[in-house]
């Protein structure tokens, strides 16, 4: 493998292609209008205002947002560095990346990589050593799916539901989600909510970060929505189109259902993902379950679809990897919280459904400790939003998680008006109450005290009483906590006290069943000696 690809390291063709758009871009005018914006909202999300066509879009967004991109790079390598410390073996990831995505440019339309080399101007000179500038823009584009697809991290956790005629408090068609893609708080520090008026297709909205021209969550000016919960399936032996790029594509350029499944079959992925697409000109919504082999469509008939991490159709009813993600993973579990709470004829409103959303408990609303993944709101996500599509307003959470305040935007009056963004502050959802308790605080400290214990587990260094006290006493229901003071103990053979921690953790609600097996057996070793 390493000489493989020490000589075919590359993305195919990328040498010649970024001359070539160098060449163009460079006697290309393009100069900011007065209606491209960036701005701060009142509880802090970025708001970004866009109008262009390919290289313009990119080129103005890093004109606006370039240090932000800057910080937003420098925090994704931050992580790399944390998990792959060894420069050698960093340059060796990159070149593997490059390799995997080999054939990017035939799987990426023309025009999002203009987009993306244009944005690419205003990246970071600190990472060059470990590719171009327009190199690692186009990596950028397939983390998400390159760390669920070649190492089955659980970096996505989603949750979504979509409710209407009398689901709905006007039956009407409403829409929630939580996108729980963590990769470092540093990384979800600075959320851009963006409204881009491109020259070729649909006006829409989005929730992105820095940096990144794909789409994860968002609506078009037809009312068209569409959000990503990541699945499982079989992984192929090299990348395809970086599945928010996808989305990106149905969003600009589809006004209902038929025309956003037409446009998801053109591409292959390399990944498995649920595409949960609402439409105001339907008044419904469909589930696009999609994989590098199978794809189909999953309807519901009564008003109310819900959607985790799992694929629901026919198709996958005997794919072996979605059966074992239903069976092992907290997917299904998920789910069926989603289920109780939108049991019954309850008609809902946006503040109703935000309430789910921000959810820390478990099933039969039993407490499983903060930050399981178990519940709907694992306290890591990366934002919260919800549409009403015919009316064309959304609501986006603010920091932390999707517990600060969801701010309302009127989509139809942004896209009319040239005036800076602003939030429509009679619609606020306000900030959920568990900010301000004392359980919050404690799993801030839990949280604080987390890595600093993980870390002298690894080097095998004694920590004060104090400190493992203070640690112990706070979160007191998660399996986490009680499970990271067993490996604490078994670590400095302290074998009796280790065993006493595994017994609590496993009477604890353990989020996966890999997670489980593996206390089992530290258990069973722990006895041993």
């Amino acid at each position: 493998m390493a000489v493989l690809l020490s000589s075919c390291g590359s993305i195919r063709h990328i040498d010649r292609e970024e001359k070539n758009f160098q060449s163009t871009f460079d006697s290309t005018a393009v100069d900011l209008l007065s209606t491209d914006q960036l701005s701060r909202s009142p509880h802090g999300n970025w708001q970004l205002r866009l109008s262009g066509q390919d290289f313009a879009l990119g080129y103005k967004r890093g004109k606006l947002y370039g240090p932000l991109q800057q910080y937003q790079e420098a925090a994704f390598f931050h992580k790399v560095d944390a998990m792959v410390p060894n420069p050698r073996k960093q340059r060796f990831l990159i070149k593997f990346l490059k390799w995997y995505h080999r054939t990017m440019l035939k799987d990426i339309p023309l025009a999002y990589r203009q987009e993306i080399y244009g944005l690419s101007r205003s990246a970071s000179d600190q990472y060059d050593f470990l590719g171009t500038k327009y190199e690692r823009s186009l990596l950028l584009h397939g983390a998400h799916d390159i760390g669920h697809a070649m190492q089955d991290l659980m970096l996505v956790g989603c949750s979504s539901v979509a409710l209407w005629n009398e689901n709905s408090a006007d039956g009407k068609l409403l829409i929630g989600r939580n996108f729980d893609f963590y990769v470092s708080e540093e990384f979800a520090k600075h959320k851009i909510v963006e409204f881009i008026d491109p020259q070729d297709g649909y006006k829409y909205a989005a929730v992105s970060w820095p940096g990144m021209i794909g789409v994860v969550s968002g609506m078009n000016e037809k009312g068209l929505t569409i959000t990503l919960n990541a699945g499982k399936s079989s992984i192929p032996l090299q990348g395809k189109t970086p599945i928010s790029i996808v989305a990106r594509d149905i969003l600009q350029h589809a006004r209902n259902i038929e025309e956003a499944v037409a446009r998801a079959q053109k591409f292959q992925v390399f990944i498995s993902e649920s595409l949960l697409i609402g439409s105001a000109e339907d008044n419904s919504a469909v589930n696009i379950e999609i994989s590098p082999k199978k794809f189909d469509v999953f309807e519901v008939e009564n008003g109310k679809l819900l959607c985790t991490n799992h694929f629901q159709s026919d198709t996958y009813s005997k794919d072996k990897r979605n059966e074992k993600q239903i069976a092992t993973s907290h997917s299904q579990y998920r789910l069926e919280k989603l289920r109780e709470s939108f049991h019954g004829q309850r008609q809902f409103s946006p503040t109703q459904v935000a309430q789910v959303l921000r959810d820390v408990n478990g099933l039969d609303d039993t407490d499983i400790g903060l930050g399981n993944e178990k519940s709907l709101n694992q306290l890591l996500a990366h934002h919260a939003v919800i549409f009403q599509p015919h009316d064309l307003k959304m609501w986006v959470s603010n920091s932390p998680y999707q517990l600060g305040a969801f701010e309302a935007y009127d989509l139809r009056e942004i896209f009319q008006n040239g005036k800076e963004v602003t939030p429509v502050q009679g619609l606020e959802i306000p900030a959920d109450s568990l900010l301000y308790e004392p359980r919050f605080a404690d799993y801030q400290a839990y949280r604080s005290y987390l890595p600093v214990i993980q870390q002298a587990t690894e080097k095998k260094t004694e920590l004060p009483d104090e400190q493992l006290k203070a640690f112990e006493k706070r979160n007191p229901n998660l399996w986490l906590k009680a499970k990271t003071l067993g490996d604490y103990h078994y670590a400095l053979a302290n074998y009796k006290k280790a065993e006493y921690y595994y017994v609590i953790a496993l009477e604890k609600e353990i989020s996966a069943e890999k997670a489980r097996e593996q206390i089992e057996k530290k258990l069973r070793k722990t006895r041993k000696k």
